[in-house]
């Protein structure tokens, strides 16, 4: 078995072996992954995260060793960026810009240096996934994007939850089986999330409840719309966008 990290800003994670294939995922610096299969090429990886498969470019991950490894998936404190953009500075003295979400304990396996390492939080509150969830407003949606330059419904749930030292996993189809479901909307707090499904059933959207009957989610955009029992209601188009499924609890 062999083992990589991300040490760029952002690689995309593609459905198939096929360069110009899909993107479904991406890579976010210090993201560290098992190489299940490697061609000449590409290589399909499995996120230590989230245990997301896919495909990337040889060129744009770094190798480590079993030993790394298992240190930064199991010993590590993780400690991501909070920042829209910070910098790194590489072993050649070049500046490396890393998103929001990023993982910047790992500068010193990667051979970089930051600033200044974020710490954990001495005390995590359920109301500090609301701030995080405003600091991505107006990024654009992007299919399998993850950071505030695109990003897509369940990546966006997703990284807002890691920030914050909580796991959801990559897709909305899997997020939806988290948590504990809740009966009412009058239940829910802000920071739970409401899941939405299409005319067959499946669920295809989840965004992140605040207060006061609102959501935030990525449709179009990270934006803010009302939220009832029928769904979201799109006040710029003044109709429903989406229809709710299920609101779910997971902290």
């Amino acid at each position: 078995m062999q083992y990589g990290l991300g040490h760029l800003s952002v690689v995309p994670i593609r459905e198939t072996a096929d360069p110009l294939a899909r993107m479904v995922s991406q890579i976010l610096y210090g993201d560290a992954f098992k190489v299940r299969e490697e061609r000449k090429h590409c290589s399909r990886i499995q996120l230590a995260f989230d245990g997301f498969e896919g495909w990337v470019k040889n060129d744009q991950f770094k190798k480590i060793s079993e030993e790394d490894f298992l240190t930064v998936t199991t010993s590590k404190v993780p400690c991501f960026n909070s920042d829209f953009l910070s910098y790194v500075t590489t072993n050649d003295n070049e500046l490396l810009p890393v998103v929001m979400g990023s993982r910047l304990d790992l500068c010193p396996l990667l051979n970089h240096q930051c600033d200044e390492i974020p710490g954990m939080k001495a005390e995590w509150k359920k109301s500090d996934l609301v701030e995080t969830a405003l600091l991505y407003l107006n990024s654009p949606f992007l299919t399998g994007g993850k950071t505030p330059f695109g990003i897509d419904s369940s990546g966006f749930t997703q990284m807002v939850y890691k920030i914050n030292g909580n796991k959801l996993l990559r897709t909305t189809e899997e997020q939806s089986k988290q948590g504990e479901a809740l009966s009412f909307i009058e239940e829910s707090e802000p920071g739970d999330l409401a899941f939405f499904d299409d005319a067959e059933g499946n669920i295809n959207h989840v965004g992140i409840i605040l207060k006061d009957n609102y959501i935030i989610h990525a449709s179009g955009h990270v934006r803010i719309d009302r939220l009832d029992h029928t769904g979201i209601f799109n006040t710029d188009k003044g109709n429903y966008s989406h229809s709710l499924r299920v609101i779910k609890r997971v902290v």
